[in-house]
């Protein structure tokens, strides 16, 4: 048999080697081999990295205006039930008087109990007093002029319009007004006066309106 020389030594490892270099290097290289910065986007194969890979917060957001188009709008949910009623407002409750001391027209409820020359009411006192149906107590009241254009207060066949007049009311029985005729001091009972001239009480009576509130 021949006898080895040098370079059949070298040769027979240089093959070694080669054959079983390349398995040792993929099996023991780790992250600790690798000196940082030194691999690039180059190194790495498109799509062999996935979110799992990485580090939390290693990955930051793009740049504003970045963002990728927003996806097609999702359909339209079901149509929500309908809300419970509101309560109805208080409107309020109302009464038209007439030149003559009667009520003309309400929302309901009230009675007139007095005016002059009725119920023991001198015919000297303009005032109208009027059962409201319900305590007064809290309660808003305002006293508006009527205009009419129609009426004939003369007697003499023509019309005698009225557009203006001083009108003024308010509840019995509280620490600024006491109501004289029978049964009219009571706390559900305005009075009303409604004259041309509420400073004079031999002026010519006026239509009002009465509103009541809260």
């Amino acid at each position: 048999m021949r006898g080895l020389t040098y370079s059949n030594v070298m040769a027979s490892a240089a093959v070694f080697i080669a054959l079983g270099g390349s398995s040792y290097a993929a099996v023991k290289i780790t992250g600790d081999d690798v000196r940082n910065g030194s691999l690039t986007g180059k190194d790495v194969r498109d799509g062999s990295l996935r979110a799992a890979d990485l580090r939390p917060g290693v990955l930051k957001a793009g740049p504003e205006g970045a963002k990728g188009d927003p996806g097609a709008p999702g359909e339209r949910g079901p149509k929500g039930d309908k809300g419970d009623k509101g309560d109805p407002g208080d409107g309020g409750r109302w009464l038209l008087i007439d030149e003559n001391g009667d009520i003309a027209e309400q929302s309901g409820g009230f009675t007139r109990i007095s005016k002059p020359g009725i119920n023991g009411q001198p015919a000297t006192n303009p005032n109208i007093y009027v059962d409201t149906g319900g305590s007064l107590v809290g309660k808003g009241l305002t006293a508006t002029i009527a205009i009419q254009n129609r009426i004939d207060r003369t007697g003499d066949g023509m019309a005698d319009p009225a557009f203006a007049g001083d009108a003024a009311v308010g509840r019995c029985n509280t620490a600024a007004i006491t109501c004289a005729p029978a049964g009219t001091n009571e706390d559900d009972t305005l009075v009303v006066r409604s004259l041309a001239d509420n400073t004079n009480v031999m002026s010519q009576t006026r239509r009002v309106w009465i509103h009541v509130t809260g």
